[in-house]
């Protein structure tokens, strides 16, 4: 069975109109061409989509279900068309946790100024890549070294670590932690996405640890309490939340902010981002 876009899009703008002639005028071709294209459909798909009078026409039961999905599949198509081709035109940016940290919104509000013409969109993905592994987006900010064998990457700045506790945590009242001080308590870990493994501590002196699934999850199990996190400078300044305080570790090394994208697929506007976002993490 072979059906064609040109098909659906004759079957929707016959419905549409209302006419054969009419349909035949939007598309800019002959009406005889309309009829051919329809009874095609009909003859792949084996059953009548439009009952027609010498005064309308209009979809049979069948059809009324057929032109449903019909207008979703073009949508689609029209979607996939207009990403191919808007090339330069849009920058999509993909993000796992916490985007650019206390950057993000200066970075959206110089964008626009530097380069009007390439719409700037921040994508969420929950995944380790940041969503450009899943086609998500065209380049990512990443806090965890991409598989170089798949993606270039460029480091834009240095994120100093911190531990998040709950608010009536002992912690609490510290100034700042020690990465041996967590050693004696359950560290929150997600392994898909996060910044901390147990490799911060030498072996035999690690702590236990508990998986949580995204930073949702993350904060909480945080503000829950009996648990802590480490994270990286980006996420105090995008999460605050009620229940959840952070303070500095002290003796840990910084966490690298990337740039990342596909080797054989860099994004043209790729260097324009790189050049804004290692400006604002060195002025910052």
């Amino acid at each position: 069975m072979d059906v064609e876009l040109r098909q659906l899009r004759v079957l929707v703008a016959i419905a549409d109109a209302g006419t054969f002639t009419d349909a035949a005028i939007d598309l800019g071709v002959s009406q005889a061409a309309v009829s051919r294209t329809l009874a095609s459909l009909e003859r792949a798909l084996d059953v009548r989509l439009l009952r027609r009078t010498s005064r309308s026409v209009t979809p049979t039961a069948t059809g009324v279900r057929v032109l449903a999905r019909a207008r979703r599949l073009l949508a689609e198509a029209d979607e996939l068309v207009a990403e191919a081709t808007s090339g330069h035109a849009r920058l999509r940016i993909g993000y796992a946790w916490s985007a650019m940290g206390r950057h993000t919104v200066a970075f959206q509000r110089r964008w626009p100024r530097r380069w009007p013409h390439i719409d700037l969109r921040l994508v969420r993905t929950n995944t380790a890549t940041g969503g450009l592994a899943e086609g998500a987006c065209d380049i990512a900010v990443v806090r965890v070294a991409p598989d170089p064998r798949r993606f270039d990457s460029v480091v834009v700045g240095l994120e100093p670590r911190y531990c998040a506790m709950a608010a009536d945590d002992p912690w609490a009242r510290r100034r700042s932690v020690r990465l041996a001080d967590i050693a004696g308590r359950t560290l929150l870990v997600d392994r898909r996405t996060g910044t901390t493994t147990v490799d911060l501590w030498p072996p035999g002196v690690r702590p236990a640890t508990r998986e949580t699934a995204d930073i949702d999850d993350w904060l909480a199990a945080v503000a829950a309490g009996g648990c802590v996190g480490v994270t990286a400078r980006s996420t105090v300044d995008q999460y605050r939340r009620p229940g959840v305080v952070y303070r500095p570790l002290r003796d840990a090394a910084p966490i690298a902010v990337r740039l990342a994208w596909w080797h054989d697929d860099p994004h043209p506007a790729a260097r324009h981002a790189v050049e804004l976002l290692t400006e604002l993490y060195r002025d910052g």
